[in-house]
């Protein structure tokens, strides 16, 4: 089943029920459906930078149409062409407005609420898709697969016993990291690239999978927030899912994160200073944070 959506002027919608094997006449139908643009009408354009899809041959399948799961079409309605001919666009067809601005790789930023890891993945693997209110459905994914194999996620792997854990990713003042990322990277099937401001190096999570898939985090030492590519001062939908053969943006996000070190816009996790929130004793690095969490059980910290 792919994973699509489209955007027209009138909004942004989600395609279910189609896959590979589909044929044209049904996205196009489906699109006719949901966005009111006449089949006949429809201009779609898809990729970065967007091209036009050849639509002369409504049989045609979308696997060979090279549309991928967690692909944004772009619907254009041409009203000058009569509704009785069928709308040709080869892929060669760029829009003007296209031209005058290539897309750049950025940040998006997302609150910084404790679960600014499942936001930012979540972003990213939907296609660009905000939704702060989907952490609690992660956290309990993610204790779901590890209650689910406690061999493979034992307490030396986790740092405490799998039950512990379970209870402790369940709640919402608790921080994801490493862990976490490789678990949703074998969820969904994508190679998640966790690019590290202060180091500036990539951390690759099922870089070894074979997943075709990629998408992209950016982290400061303690927040997250996903990378898109996206046109400046355009209505075009951002990419946040890439090929995982597009090292093109990996190199992006470096040249990202490398800004973001010369400007000093990343936490020392060994050197910034925190306190508890519970009973405010004041503490130093994460490490002091995690001790203090395994001895008192107090797990709110706030940066001072």
């Amino acid at each position: 089943m792919l994973r699509l959506r489209c955007k027209a002027r009138s909004g942004s919608y989600p395609l279910p029920g189609l896959t590979a094997h589909s044929r044209l006449r049904e996205l196009q139908a489906a699109i006719a459906t949901l966005t009111g643009v006449p089949v006949k009408a429809q201009r779609l354009l898809l990729g970065f930078p967007p091209l036009g899809l050849d639509l002369s041959d409504e049989e045609r399948r979308l696997g060979e149409l090279g549309i991928h799961s967690g692909d944004t079409l772009i619907v254009e309605e041409d009203a000058a062409k009569p509704k009785t001919e069928s709308p040709i666009v080869t892929k060669r067809t760029v829009p003007n407005s296209v031209r005058e601005a290539l897309p750049v790789l950025a940040r998006k930023v997302v609150p910084a609420d404790n679960s600014c890891l499942f936001t930012s993945i979540y972003y990213v693997v939907e296609g660009g898709v905000y939704d702060p209110g989907c952490a609690p459905e992660m956290r309990n994914l993610i204790a779901q697969i590890v209650a689910s194999d406690p061999e493979s996620y034992s307490e030396a792997v986790l740092g405490k016993t799998n039950q512990e854990y379970c209870e402790w990713i369940r709640r919402e003042d608790t921080w994801g990291g490493a862990i976490e990322v490789s678990i949703l990277s074998k969820f969904y099937q994508c190679e998640i690239c966790v690019v590290d401001t202060q180091t500036v190096r990539i951390d690759r999570f099922g870089e070894d999978a074979g997943y075709a898939k990629r998408v992209l985090l950016i982290y400061d030492g303690i927040h997250y927030d996903p990378l898109e590519r996206k046109i400046p001062n355009s209505d075009i939908p951002p990419q946040t899912i890439f090929s995982a053969s597009d090292d093109i943006v990996l190199a992006q996000a470096l040249e990202l994160a490398d800004e973001a070190r010369r400007k000093r816009q990343f936490t020392d996790v060994n050197r910034f200073t925190l306190r508890c929130m519970v009973c405010q004793k004041g503490l130093t690095g994460q490490v002091e944070a995690r001790e203090h969490a395994k001895e008192t059980g107090h797990t709110n910290f706030g940066e001072v």
